[in-house]
C-alpha cells in the first residue's frame, strides 16, 4: 500500500523533531568538556576547541543509539592536541569519537572504552585519530598503552599509533572472563608505524587478550592494516583469545611476527609479510588448535627461529595457561614463500619443558623458492613449486600508498 500524504509529512515531523533536538557545543577546556558530556544525548555532538589541550581528563558515560550516534570531535581534525597525561574515558554506548591527536603521551591511557571496571562501553568508534610519539626513550618507565578497548563491538578505524617507547602494547583488547557474548571488535585500515625495539616481553603493537582469557571467544577482526617497522618485541602481533581473524593486513620490515600465542579457531588470511632483508623480520608463528593460514605472501624475510617465515611451536605437556599448548589440526592452504631465510621451523622450542610435536597439520599447495624444512617436519603435503611467485597486485598497490593508504 502506497503511503498517503498525511503519513508522509507526519514522517518528516519526526524527522525534523529528530534533528531539532540534537544540539552542537564547541567546547575550550576540560571543565567545559564535562558540562556538555553531562547534558549530552543522543545524536549530540561536542566539539573541541582546536589548540593544546594539556593534562586533560576527557570522561564521558552518555552515549547514544545506532541511529544517532554521540559525537566527540576536534574543530578540525588534527589540530586538537591533547599531550601531557591526557586520556578520553568512554562508558555508555554508540559513541563516535573523531579527529584527535595525542602527542607525546605521558600518561598510562590514551583512549580507553571505559570508565572502570563497572561502566564499559560498547558499539563506539574511534576514528581518524592519532597517537604520536616524538620523544626519544628514556623518559616514563611505567608501562603505558596508547588504546585499551573493553566491552563489545567496538571498531578502530583510519588511526595512526607510531614512536612508543614504553613498556607495554600500543593497543590492547581486553576480555572479561564474565562477558556473556563475544568481544567483536573490528579494527581496519590503521597504520601502525616505527616502534623501536624495548628489549623485553610487553612491546607487542596490538594484543588481543591475555593468558588468562585466552580461552574466551574474541571474535575480533584485524584488517587492511599496515605494520610498518613494529619492532618492540617478537610478538609485533599477540593473540591471546580465540575466533579472531587477521586479514589482508601488510606488515613492512617488521622485526617480529603476527603470533597466534594463545588461544584457538584463528585465521590468519592474505597478509603480506614484507622484509626486505631487514634484520629479524618474521612471519607467522602458531601455537594451539585448529588454526587456518591461508593465502598469505612472505617475502624477504631474514629471521629465523621463532622468527621464521612459519614457526610451530613444541607444546608443554599438560601447559600452564601462560605456557605452550600443542599445535593441533592446523591448516596451511595456498601460502607463498619466496626468498626467506628460514622459510618453515616445524617444532621449536620456546620452553626446555616443550617436547610435544605439532600434531595432525595439513598443508597443501605452499610454495617456496629454495628447500623450506627446518626441523623434523614432514615433506607430505607439501607443493615445491618455484612457478608463478609472484606478489598479488594488492600489495603493490598499498605499498606504493604508503602511510596515507586508506
Amino acid at each position: 500500500m502506497l503511503p498517503t500524504m498525511r503519513s508522509i509529512h507526519a514522517f518528516l515531523l519526526l524527522l525534523s523533531a529528530i534533528a531539532s533536538s540534537a544540539a552542537e557545543t564547541l567546547v575550550t577546556d576540560a571543565a567545559t568538556f564535562d558540562s556538555a558530556a553531562k547534558a549530552a544525548k543522543a545524536g549530540d555532538v561536542i566539539i573541541l576547541k582546536n589548540g593544546e589541550w594539556k593534562d586533560a581528563r576527557l570522561r564521558i558515560s552518555a552515549g547514544g543509539n545506532e541511529d544517532q550516534p554521540l559525537t566527540i570531535k576536534a574543530e578540525t581534525p588534527g589540530k586538537v592536541v591533547l599531550t601531557g597525561d591526557s586520556r578520553v574515558q568512554l562508558g555508555g554506548g554508540f559513541i563516535l569519537v573523531e579527529g584527535l591527536f595525542f602527542k607525546d603521551p605521558a600518561g598510562e591511557e590514551c583512549i580507553e572504552l571505559r570508565i572502570d571496571s563497572d561502566e564499559v562501553a560498547h558499539d563506539c568508534r574511534v576514528t581518524e585519530c592519532a597517537v604520536v610519539n616524538t620523544l626519544p626513550a628514556g623518559g616514563a618507565k611505567k608501562s603505558s598503552r596508547f588504546i585499551s578497548i573493553y566491552g563489545h563491538e567496538h571498531r578502530v578505524d583510519h588511526c595512526r599509533f607510531e614512536g612508543k617507547t614504553t613498556e607495554g602494547p600500543s593497543m590492547v583488547v581486553w576480555l572479561d572472563a564474565e562477558q556473556k557474548a563475544p568481544a567483536r571488535h573490528r579494527i581496519d585500515h590503521n597504520y601502525f608505524g616505527p616502534r623501536e625495539r624495548l628489549g623485553k616481553n610487553g612491546g607487542e603493537t596490538i594484543r588481543l587478550g591475555d593468558s588468562k582469557t585466552s580461552m574466551l571467544e574474541g571474535r575480533c577482526v584485524v584488517e587492511h592494516n599496515i605494520f610498518e617497522k613494529c619492532n618492540g618485541e617478537a610478538e609485533c602481533i599477540s593473540n591471546k583469545s580465540c575466533g579472531n581473524l587477521y586479514r589482508r593486513n601488510t606488515f613492512l620490515e617488521v622485526s617480529g611476527t603476527l603470533t597466534l600465542r594463545h588461544g584457538n579457531r584463528c585465521r590468519v588470511e592474505e597478509n603480506a609479510f614484507l622484509g626486505n632483508h631487514a634484520k629479524g623480520c618474521g612471519g607467522i608463528r602458531l601455537i594451539g588448535e585448529d588454526h587456518v593460514v591461508s593465502g598469505n605472501y612472505l617475502e624477504a624475510l631474514d629471521g629465523d627461529k621463532e622468527r621464521s617465515a612459519f614457526c610451530f611451536m613444541l607444546g608443554i605437556p599438560d601447559s600452564p595457561e601462560n605456557g605452550y599448548f600443542q599445535v593441533k589440526n592446523a591448516k596451511l592452504v595456498n601460502n607463498t614463500v619466496v626468498d626467506c631465510k628460514s622459510p618453515f621451523v616445524f617444532g621449536f622450542a620456546g620452553d626446555k619443558k616443550a617436547t610435544l610435536v605439532p600434531e595432525n597439520v595439513y598443508a597443501d599447495n605452499i610454495r617456496f623458492t629454495n628447500a623450506p624444512l627446518d626441523g623434523y617436519a614432514d615433506q607430505k603435503g607439501f607443493l615445491w613449486d618455484q612457478k608463478d611467485l609472484k606478489r598479488p597486485a594488492w600489495i603493490d598497490q598499498r605499498e606504493a600508498a604508503g602511510p596515507s593508504w586508506k
